[in-house]
């Protein structure tokens, strides 16, 4: 698999669903996030944690578009799926989804990301091991 893509299963669980037995909303990002994470650890030999808590750098966001197209049940089993748009030198732009197994989309973001100094809070060069691995895998 491309590194430049990114894939995983995932299943719905209780404690992302509201009253009417939905994804809530907001869980769709906290889905999206742990992915990140994930496809970080995959990445780079750093792994996400120690970018945040070691190198002291974030990766907030700075734009988002989301789409919902239909719902997803506790129970459904879902692909998340991570494609990179773009790679700046101090930003990136990924499109996230979440689809059932049999290929409907469930919901879809662009979602753009900003480096930054966790000291300072300014936007920083994407650090280079990060850049470098994603650069490389670039057709």
């Amino acid at each position: 698999m491309s590194l430049l893509r990114f894939e995983q299963p995932h299943k719905i669980r209780f404690s992302e669903c509201d009253p009417a037995g939905i994804v809530f909303y907001p869980q769709y990002f906290v889905m999206f996030n742990n992915l990140v994470e994930e496809w970080f650890d995959e990445l780079t030999s750093v792994g996400y944690a120690n970018y945040i808590a070691r190198h002291r750098f974030g990766l907030p966001t700075v734009h988002l578009e989301a789409e919902f197209k239909s719902i997803s049940k506790m129970g459904d089993e879902v692909w998340l799926k991570l494609n990179v748009e773009r790679i700046g030198r101090k930003s990136l732009t990924l499109n996230q989804s979440c689809i059932s197994k049999n290929g409907e989309l469930r919901m879809k973001v662009t979602q753009t990301y900003v480096t930054t100094s966790l000291d300072t809070h300014k936007a920083i060069l994407i650090p280079d091991e990060l850049y470098y691995s994603l650069t490389e895998h670039m057709p």
